[in-house]
């Protein structure tokens, strides 16, 4: 990351050492890490008991059995992906498309809400307060039976065009908040070295700004992926409708249910150890 003083440029940054005042005292018992340990155990032992007792209360019969089938079957040696996976494949796929898209549309608008442009802010602004303050449901209505038919888009596009408008009008405000964290004498310093706006943004400010984005926008792509369950509505085939369609099928709903649930808080906890393995890396090489 380059940061600009009065000298020139300046590629490294000293840290100024951390001292320990005082004694350190051994931390209470109910801070500690088993503690934390023992807290979620109990946490999971109960979800279990609560879902054991409403499945006893409406005398349900489990069929753990039959759910490998919906993940994968081998048939003479070749191995078939269920319709949970392929429905997970879609998953993934709208989720990619759409983080890109959404954290570039973010972008976009956190410039124009920046700039000097009457228009390019008015635009910005009454795009935010449309999409931040109406349902993501309504709206995906309004793609699919409005914009859709207009743009001869598939679901699948349209689910993806939704899914990042949507969280691309919090990301922007991410952005926004991140650039102008970074000192006003970094901007005017780039102007003074005859760096040119858009090179101050990519060589300067982006550099310091983006680390201290990236906690929020983690939540950003965590609910993104969250979010991407409501294209079932539309019909589109994702984990969630594939879900859907064996319950349909087998009343099994307890079973599909929770191996659905399990397999996006995979997906989530995967992103967000992802984008703290990025975080932790932009740190050490500032």
């Amino acid at each position: 990351m380059f940061v600009i003083s009065k000298t020139g440029w300046q590629t490294t940054l000293t840290r100024p050492e951390t001292q320990q005042i005082g004694r350190s005292s051994s931390p209470k018992w109910w801070k500690s890490r088993a503690f934390d340990v023992i807290q979620f155990i109990v946490f999971t032992c109960g979800l279990v008991w609560i879902t054991l007792q409403g499945a006893a209360n409406m005398h349900y019969a489990w069929q753990w059995h039959r759910v490998p089938q919906y993940l994968y079957k081998v048939i003479d040696g070749e191995l078939i992906w269920g319709p949970l996976v392929d429905g997970l494949f879609v998953t993934l796929e709208i989720g990619g498309y759409s983080i890109v898209l959404g954290l570039f549309i973010g972008l976009i608008t956190a410039f124009l809400r920046l700039s000097g442009s009457f228009s390019g802010r008015l635009l910005a602004t009454v795009y935010l307060e449309i999409v931040r303050n109406t349902p993501l449901l309504i709206q995906l209505f309004v793609f699919y039976f409005i914009l859709g038919p207009i743009l001869q888009l598939d679901r699948f596009w349209i689910a993806v065009l939704c899914i990042s408008f949507f969280e691309g009008s919090f990301a922007s405000e991410i952005m926004r908040a991140g650039i102008l964290s970074v000192p006003k004498g970094q901007w005017e310093a780039s102007d003074s070295v005859g760096l040119s706006r858009g090179q101050g943004y990519l060589y300067v400010i982006l550099p310091q700004a983006i680390p201290i984005m990236l906690p929020p926008l983690a939540g950003i792509i965590v609910n993104l992926i969250k979010h991407s369950a409501i294209v079932s509505v539309i019909a589109v085939f994702d984990l969630t409708t594939a879900g859907l369609d064996i319950i349909s099928e087998t009343f099994m709903a307890f079973e599909i249910w929770l191996l659905v649930a399990v397999i996006y808080l995979s997906i989530t906890v995967t992103l967000s150890i992802l984008i703290g393995f990025l975080e932790r890396h932009m740190k050490q090489s500032v």
